[in-house]
C-alpha cells in the first residue's frame, strides 16, 4: 500500500520480467476488482539493504504518469473533454489518449465515478463494463460517439404560475388538517 498525491492509500505492485498489462489481465481474472493494484511498476533492479533484504523504502513511488514519455495529446473535442474528466477523477494529469485508466491509478470505484461524469458531460449512457473493455481515452471516445442517448432526462422547473395543482397526497394532508382543528404539524 502506498499513499498517492491525492492522499488516498492505494495498492501498488512491483513486477519484474513481465509486462504490466499481462500482469493486470491475469490479476483481473483471479482477483476481485478492489484487490487489483492501482499501480504497476516494472522493475529492472530491486533496491536492497546492506544485509541483502529488499529495501521497501527505496522502492519508487507511483507518480500516476508512468508513460509520460509516450504522451499523446487529445485530437478532438470529445477526447479533450474525456481527458479532463479522467484528470478530475484520477487526480493526476495530463492524460494522453493512449493512457490506461487502471495503470494511472483507476479502480472500480473511480470507474463508476467516471461513468457518472460521462453521463452528465456527454448525455450518453456508457456501461461500466465498457470502461474495463476500453480503458483508454481513445477507446472510450469511440464508445461515446457510438453510444445511445441517456434514458434519464433532467428535471426541468415548472412554468411560473400563481397556483399549482396539488397531488393526491397533498389533498389528503389538507383534509386531515381541517378535521383536526388546525395544528402546526404540517407547517
Amino acid at each position: 500500500t502506498v499513499r498517492t498525491d491525492s492522499g488516498e492509500p492505494e495498492l501498488c505492485a512491483y513486477v519484474e520480467g513481465l509486462q504490466r498489462n499481462e500482469v493486470r489481465a491475469q490479476l483481473e481474472r483471479l482477483l476481485p476488482g478492489y484487490m487489483v493494484p492501482a499501480y504497476m511498476i516494472e522493475m529492472e533492479q530491486w533496491p536492497v539493504t546492506p544485509s541483502g533484504k529488499l529495501d521497501r523504502n527505496a522502492l519508487p513511488a507511483p507518480d500516476g504518469a508512468a508513460d509520460a514519455e509516450t504522451y499523446t495529446a487529445p485530437r478532438n473535442v470529445t477526447e479533450m473533454k474525456l481527458s479532463q474528466l479522467w484528470e478530475d477523477v484520477l487526480k493526476n494529469g495530463p492524460v494522453g489518449i493512449h493512457d490506461n485508466f487502471f495503470d494511472r491509478g483507476g479502480h472500480s470505484l473511480k470507474a463508476t465515478a467516471l461513468v457518472s461524469r460521462i453521463a452528465k458531460e456527454f448525455d450518453v449512457q456508457v456501461p461500466l463494463k465498457d470502461v474495463f473493455a476500453h480503458p483508454t481515452v481513445e477507446g472510450l471516445a469511440t464508445v461515446i460517439r457510438e453510444g445511445t442517448d441517456s434514458p434519464y432526462e433532467a428535471i426541468k422547473p415548472a412554468e411560473k404560475q400563481e397556483t399549482y395543482p396539488v397531488s393526491s397526497a397533498q389533498k389528503r394532508i389538507y383534509v386531515l388538517q381541517q378535521l383536526e382543528d388546525g395544528g402546526t404539524g404540517y407547517n
